[in-house]
């Protein structure tokens, strides 16, 4: 494990300028079986997220970058790729852009008689994280610590859903008043 440590620390080091001149975050850099994933992100509070024209021109630089210097030994598949709306939350630094979001925890052991949590993030430090339950309504805030948790990931929350028969944005049409279609219409 300590040998894949230092491998992602160099490919940190070799991505993160090419992310930051796009003006863009190193969100994050995984290594799975044969696939090595970075994850980038627009800065926080950012109106848009990356857009595919920027996701295909960062893959061919950072795979132009490899071709001349490889930073892992083997084959391998690159994906560049965002977070996306639901994304995993697997540092402190990604609690911590992700407060005041709606959230799902799974804890690595039955904690307060509960193995599943989701609800708002209120705080998030470097030891631990602050949620505010959806359910039950009016449910204390709890502190969890990172190491109890095994997976967690943010929850787009939906808009409300349209009245049924409407479509959303569609404006009612009134009736416009009929046309006489004969002369003897006309006469009366």
């Amino acid at each position: 494990m300590g040998d894949s440590n230092a491998i992602i620390e160099r490919i940190r080091r070799m991505v993160a300028p090419v992310v930051a001149d796009m003006q863009l975050d190193l969100y994050d850099v995984e290594l799975r079986g044969g696939t090595l994933r970075i994850t980038v992100d627009t800065p926080p509070g950012s109106p848009d997220g990356v857009n595919l024209d920027t996701l295909s021109l960062l893959t061919r630089i950072i795979s132009r970058d490899f071709d001349h210097d490889d930073p892992m030994p083997g084959s391998y598949t690159l994906e560049v790729t965002s977070p996306g709306l639901e994304r995993s939350l697997r540092t402190p630094a990604h609690f911590q852009r992700e407060v005041g979001k709606t959230v799902s925890l799974r804890l690595r052991d039955v904690v307060a008689g509960e193995r599943r949590v989701q609800g708002t993030l209120v705080a998030a430090t470097d030891t631990d994280v602050t949620v505010r339950p959806d359910e039950p309504a009016g449910a204390a805030e709890r502190s969890i610590t990172y190491d109890q948790i095994d997976r967690a990931k943010t929850v787009f929350v939906w808009g409300p859903a349209p009245k049924p028969g409407k479509q959303p944005g569609a404006k009612k049409q009134r009736p416009t008043p009929t046309q006489p279609t004969s002369p003897t219409q006309e006469a009366s």
